[in-house]
């Protein structure tokens, strides 16, 4: 199975766009074991992680919750903020002490309606990281349920 990194931020957006997003980042910091945020509940931010790691996880019902993908330095930390309804669809754990950037949700929604050739720049770059997790997401549901696993040849 051919593997694609996660497209970063950096990698995604042209450089102003970059430089305009950036303005609306604040510097946090997360001990390890935080919570980052729950499936189900409101999404209202995400983050670009500058240092330190994050589970991604899944409840699985019956079972403890999947881990799903480890995030590391300049990805971005949710997706679910981008589209409505808004609620996250994984949740989050600092697995390490984590600095990175967060923003808000509804004022980066704004600069995306403000300024369309951003917001479909954004657009993209958050698509892509979805596709990323969702492969992410089969495999790893595959290697933990799957009678034979992802890559079992049936």
């Amino acid at each position: 199975m051919i593997t694609t990194p996660t497209p970063t931020m950096l990698r995604a957006l042209p450089g102003e766009h970059r430089e305009r997003l950036m303005r609306f980042a604040r510097e946090v910091s997360f001990p390890q074991g935080t919570r980052l945020f729950e499936e189900g509940a409101r999404a209202d931010r995400f983050w670009i992680i500058r240092s330190g790691r994050v589970e991604l996880d899944m409840h699985v019902p019956g079972r403890r919750a999947a881990v799903i993908e480890n995030l590391g330095h300049d990805e971005l930390i949710g997706w679910s903020w981008l589209f409505a309804p808004h609620v996250w669809h994984l949740g989050a754990e600092a697995t390490t002490p984590v600095r990175a950037y967060e923003f808000d949700a509804v004022a980066v929604r704004s600069l995306c309606q403000d300024d369309p050739a951003l917001g479909n720049a954004v657009s993209q770059w958050v698509g892509q990281v979805l596709a990323h997790r969702l492969r992410a997401a089969r495999t790893r549901l595959l290697d933990l349920y799957a009678p034979y696993g992802a890559d079992a040849g049936v």
